[in-house]
């Protein structure tokens, strides 16, 4: 199951804007705002479970489309079971080539050097200024928030789209009470609280599943199989 989203070194501009938009489409020019999500992580490889992540925050919170967000290679993880970042951003690509409401964002996987998240929502606000962006994260974040670089103005930069999880209060209030951040923030952070669908599927079955031989047919787009086989990612001495 993809278990949102933690504090990470980030890597920077988005793979294009509204769905069919050029890169260089000024959003300077428009006079309506968008309200786009943000859903990250590493994605190694991206499976249904984060498509599926990537709607139901979409319907709960109304937002025009959702960008998924690919992290950079990470340093601390440069063992062979990282697919390389070029292979990971084409993977999401194609997961979501034909998903009217998802897009790709390739800011993080651009980036030279380790920056934050804080980083990434300044580049994304100063880019996109008629953009309201919101953060999808699993309630499970929602305590180690405190811990990210800069948060009360990572808070200010985006909301955030909070999916229920296992383990944790179901009640806002109870909650609220587990963030350890001033006020108001814990409070306006459980406004985003949504229920979506637990899908039990992980990137991390999915490669070992692809290592031992076995099908990994309804838990991944088949573009995304198609691209995993044709460049050999995953499989048994590669």
């Amino acid at each position: 199951m993809y278990r949102g989203n933690t504090e990470r070194g980030v890597r920077g501009t988005c793979e294009m804007g509204f769905r069919g938009a050029p890169e260089s489409l000024d959003y300077d020019a428009m006079t309506a705002r968008r309200k786009i999500g943000l859903l990250g992580g590493t994605f190694n490889p991206v499976h249904l479970g984060h498509l599926i992540l990537a709607r139901d925050a979409r319907e709960a919170q109304g937002l025009d489309e959702v960008w998924l967000m690919p992290a950079g290679q990470p340093v601390h993880k440069l063992d062979q079971s990282i697919a390389a970042a070029t292979h990971r951003l084409a993977m999401v690509k194609a997961a979501v080539s034909d998903e009217s409401g998802l897009n790709v964002c390739r800011v993080e996987v651009e980036r030279q050097g380790a920056t934050y998240t804080v980083d990434t929502l300044r580049i994304l606000t100063a880019e996109y200024p008629a953009v309201d962006w919101t953060y999808i994260v699993g309630a499970d974040t929602l305590p180690q928030l405190v811990t990210w670089r800069e948060i009360e103005e990572v808070l200010t930069l985006s909301s955030f789209a909070c999916m229920r999880r296992p383990g944790m209060p179901d009640d806002p209030g109870q909650l609220a009470a587990q963030i350890d951040l001033p006020a108001p923030w814990p409070e306006r952070l459980v406004e985003g609280l949504f229920t979506g669908h637990r899908i039990e599927i992980s990137s991390s079955e999915i490669r070992k599943r692809l290592a031992s031989g076995q099908s990994i047919r309804y838990l991944v787009p088949e573009s995304v199989e198609t691209y995993i086989r044709e460049h050999h990612l995953y499989l048994v001495g590669d």
